[in-house]
Formats: structure tokens, sequence, C-alpha cells
């Protein structure tokens, strides 16, 4: 298992994390991924990674779920970010070949932060 460091700059944004995770990978590896996030307001996702697409992404969680009137609310100010986490998914599987991720042309892998700007661990395994 290795793991990738991520350091977010917003609230909510999407990082391409794709050439992370291919480094992360052995050479010879055959069989599937997993690249997880180890943290409830971070998701990750396979996507176009278009500039504007990410920008879309992030708003379209930041509309989609309000930044108040959450219970958690009263516990730390961040349910808002726990939701988006939830609807985004913690995780992606991903196959590999070869020590190659097997993704489509236009596919990528991304990182979504909700509840930034921090710093945050992904980890890849390889199955």
């Amino acid at each position: 298992m290795a793991t990738i460091t991520v350091d977010t700059d917003s609230r909510t944004e999407a990082i391409d994390i794709t050439d992370r995770v291919a480094t992360a990978l052995p050479d010879d590896a055959s069989g599937v991924c997993t690249v997880f996030s180890q943290h409830t307001t971070m998701g990750v996702v396979v996507n176009e990674a278009e500039s504007r697409l990410m920008s879309d992404l992030a708003d379209g969680l930041d509309e989609l779920v309000p930044d108040d009137g959450w219970q958690h609310d009263q516990i730390d100010d961040n349910a808002d970010s726990h939701v988006r986490a939830m609807l985004v998914g913690e995780s992606v599987t991903v196959p590999i070949e070869d020590g190659d991720l097997g993704l489509g042309r236009w596919q990528s892998i991304l990182a979504v932060e909700c509840d930034g700007p921090r710093t945050r661990t992904i980890t890849v395994r390889v199955h």
C-alpha cells in the first residue's frame, strides 16, 4: 500500500491526482487498485480533469448542499462538508495492467476536497 499527500487551497475543490497514483503503482502491477480517501470530508472520483469542469464540480457541490442549517454544525460547523463527501464517495477502483492505469481517454482520478484548505492522505492499494 502506498500513500499520497494532497494539499488543498479552497473549501471545495477538485485536484487531479492521476499522475501521483500512477507513480505509486509497482511497475509490474496488474489487477485493480483502490484509491481511498482517509477523511470524512474528502472524496475521490473518476472524471475529466478539465479545469472548468473541476470548478463546476466544486460550485455544483456548494450549490447542491447549503452550508448552514445542519445539526452536526453544533459540534464543528462542517456538516455540509460531510454531506458533500458522502455524495461524492470515498474511493474509486481502477484496473491496472503492467503498472499502467486502465483509464479511458478523458478519465482522470480526482480528489474532491469538501472542507479545505487542508493536508489530506489518500491510500493506493493494488489487489
